[in-house]
């Protein structure tokens, strides 16, 4: 079981640099968030690609700046527009590919968007297939702002979409969205393939492991049993925190937990 964190705990740092500060903390398994094209690209895919090797780090995933312009883009009905995105996250799936990377995070259209649920799935299918043929797995995440902020949005996409529907499990959004992360376990089971990790409680939604007051054995628990064999990665906002340790503690505390369930 991969415990890791994503570089975007650490924005606003440049890619490169939070990839280096996870590596000097001890983290061995990373999420990349990339914040702009550059860092979707070269050089700066190739000094993470240093950093990995000389730390022995895996990265798991990928996660696009370009998360708010997917509505106006690939989930829109303009053709230019739709291939302009697929050109570029096949570039990023190439990226993906030098990193051993092999989950893209997927926010989709937002709440407002002029979208059919027909219609975005179609759109959905149009990315997933391109990225199988990278060997990579298009999932989508549960967000709030999004079409995908709710469980039942989400079991339609998987009665139709089949085996092209994976999802990544984000906890601080489940509760964004005021759902039961634990619905969506039961409801997607192992059609769930990455799960972005924080804790809780009654006056903030998004804390380090251990502060809150979230239910992580029984978390652990319902993976394993749905057979989930992905990775949890610590994904925090900058100011849910204080000193970069606490990335290192949050991991930390989570492997304890994954051992003593396990």
């Amino acid at each position: 079981m991969k415990i890791g964190v994503s570089t975007a705990s650490l924005y606003p740092l440049h890619l490169e640099d939070a990839f280096a500060e996870l590596a000097r903390l001890g983290i061995k398994n990373a999420e990349v968030f990339a914040n702009s094209m550059a860092e979707g690209g070269e050089p700066c895919i190739s000094l993470v690609s240093k950093t990995q090797k000389r730390y022995g780090m895996t990265v798991t995933s990928f996660h696009p700046f370009s998360s708010p312009m997917e509505s106006v883009f690939l989930f829109s009905t303009y053709d230019r527009r739709i291939d302009e995105m697929m050109t570029m996250y096949r570039g990023f799936f190439e990226s993906m590919n030098s990193l051993g990377a092999k989950i893209f995070v997927l926010h989709g259209a937002i709440l407002s968007a002029k979208c059919s649920p027909e219609h975005y799935c179609r759109q959905f299918r149009l990315l997933a297939e391109a990225g199988r043929k990278y060997g990579i797995t298009v999932a989508q995440e549960n967000v709030c702002y999004c079409m995908s902020g709710r469980l039942e949005f989400l079991k339609m996409m998987k009665r139709e979409l089949g085996d092209l529907a994976r999802f990544v499990l984000d906890l601080k959004q489940t509760r964004r969205s005021g759902e039961d992360p634990f619905d969506y376990i039961k409801a997607l089971g192992s059609s769930i393939v990455h799960c972005h990790v924080s804790d809780g409680n009654a006056e903030r939604d998004c804390l380090p492991v251990g502060e809150g007051s979230f239910d992580f054995p029984r978390l652990i628990r319902e993976m394993s049993a749905a057979g989930y064999d992905g990775a949890y990665i610590v994904e925090l906002y900058r100011d849910n925190y204080g000193d970069f340790s606490v990335l290192r503690e949050s991991a930390d505390r989570l492997a304890e937990i994954v051992s003593e369930q396990m």
